[in-house]
């Protein structure tokens, strides 16, 4: 096989920021309305509107769970964003961001037959916010928060899940931190090391990083061997601003007690050397994370570099620093740690069993069934977790929490394994066929034809 060059890979990698303006701008958006009722002539808009419709609004009135039976909400979720934190370019505001939602809502459709719908807030007080959410219930059957800075972004995420009777998940958090945890179960057992073993180290402490670290524990890592960094150094106790910490970053001062119980200080480059596994949500590269900093790893090192839309440190670099198993955010590379791997297949299995909220516990479900996935292929150096192309993942995900979800006492519906995998299949087989006669049948057009 002959080698790619460097210059051949960074093409590549800059090819998708090439296309997307292009094809953003022919398409008008990502995405729009379909309809999924017969319109038969317009004598049927007597049954979908008035004078039918009441019929069917009483009913719901004396019933609000019939709103899951009569409408949409079973299947539906808000892309909820105020925009203050767009993948790694900061707070561009809700019109900058609203690409992104688009981009959420149409991964949600094709990967797991969920219909979501953007909600960009020109709104970025937290209460309100949350106020905002609690008021939008009616008409979602979940929450996806998504790109909402951190430290806000935390308490946004535990006050709707305490006040809403949907599930209300912030994929920054909890969707980086399954899919990550998925990765590296199936990376350890490439390196032969045991996650409760190795010593691990996660440079960046904003939402993703702060819950990668706590799911990597909830996974089985030991916290005392673990290590946590931001932008001032490694997270410890004994840090001259824990004051800070404590009053306006419980999030990470909750780190600083869990792990690194010898209040070892230091740069970025201290927190890595000797590390098993590195796991950078930093800020976007090249060159955040130094090849000579890989170096001083430990033999057979792991390296996820998951900033988007650049990764800390290019993949090439990483391996020929030493590391064995790299990974990254991006679909262009092997091995790619991408929440897309998650929320459609999550929110599958929380939404066909009608669940009151989603757990660590259905999250760290989803983790193992992704690894089981690729594992029962054949995982390798750069096969680690499945691809976006391999749709029986995201059936098999949904399974995995829905019965985890029945396990807890979180469902409103049970349903048996072969039940829920039968329901996931045909939702989200019927999602992607819709795509392919739409572009087929060239009511979706091809602007490269």
């Amino acid at each position: 096989m002959e080698k790619v060059t460097v210059e051949e890979l960074l093409k590549k990698a800059e090819q998708p920021a090439k296309d997307a303006p292009r094809l953003h701008k022919f398409y008008k958006g990502k995405l729009g309305v379909a309809l999924k009722c017969r319109v038969r002539d317009f004598n049927d808009f007597a049954i979908w509107y008035t004078p039918g419709v009441a019929a069917v609004c009483k009913e719901i009135a004396a019933d609000p769970q019939k709103a899951y039976e009569y409408t949409n909400k079973w299947n539906s979720v808000a892309v909820i964003s105020d925009g203050t934190r767009v993948l790694g370019l900061g707070d561009i505001g809700p019109l900058g961001g609203l690409p992104v939602m688009e981009g959420k809502g149409i991964l949600y459709k094709y990967l797991g037959g969920v219909d979501a719908f953007p909600i960009c807030l020109d709104e970025k007080d937290p209460d309100k916010i949350i106020e905002i959410g609690r008021a939008l219930q009616p008409s979602f059957g979940g929450y996806n928060l998504e790109d909402i800075a951190q430290p806000k972004c935390f308490r946004i995420l535990d006050e709707l899940r305490a006040k809403c009777e949907i599930p209300v998940w912030h994929d920054d958090q909890q969707g980086t931190a399954c899919v990550t945890v998925a990765g590296l179960i199936n990376a350890l057992k490439i390196v032969k090391k045991n996650i409760a073993e190795v010593k691990c180290t996660v440079v960046g402490s904003g939402a993703s990083g702060i819950n990668i670290s706590r799911m990597i524990m909830a996974a089985g890592a030991t916290p005392a061997n673990m290590l946590s960094v931001d932008s001032k150094g490694i997270l410890s106790r004994d840090r001259a601003d824990r004051e800070t910490l404590q009053e306006k970053f419980k999030e990470k001062w909750d780190l600083c007690l869990r792990t690194n119980p010898k209040c070892k200080q230091g740069s970025v480059a201290d927190a890595i050397k000797g590390a098993d596994v590195l796991i950078c949500c930093s800020t976007p590269g090249p060159g955040t994370i130094k090849p000579e900093w890989v170096k001083e790893m430990a033999p057979n090192s792991i390296v996820f570099a998951e900033a988007n839309p650049i990764p800390e440190i290019w993949p090439w670099e990483a391996k020929e620093a030493g590391a064995r198993v790299v990974a990254t955010g991006r679909s262009d590379f092997p091995n790619q740690v991408n929440n897309s791997l998650g929320f459609p297949g999550i929110f599958r299995g929380a939404l066909d069993v009608r669940a009151k909220t989603i757990t660590d516990e259905m999250c760290i479900a989803a983790a193992r069934e992704l690894a089981k996935v690729a594992e029962d292929k054949g995982i390798t150096e750069e096969y680690i977790i499945p691809n976006m192309d391999e749709w029986e993942v995201f059936p098999r995900e949904a399974v995995a929490v829905a019965m985890k979800a029945i396990e807890q006492g979180v469902a409103r519906f049970k349903f048996t394994a072969a039940e829920l995998l039968a329901m996931a299949k045909e939702t989200i087989g019927k999602a992607r066929n819709e795509v392919q006669l739409l572009m087929k049948e060239n009511f979706i057009i091809d602007p490269d034809k």
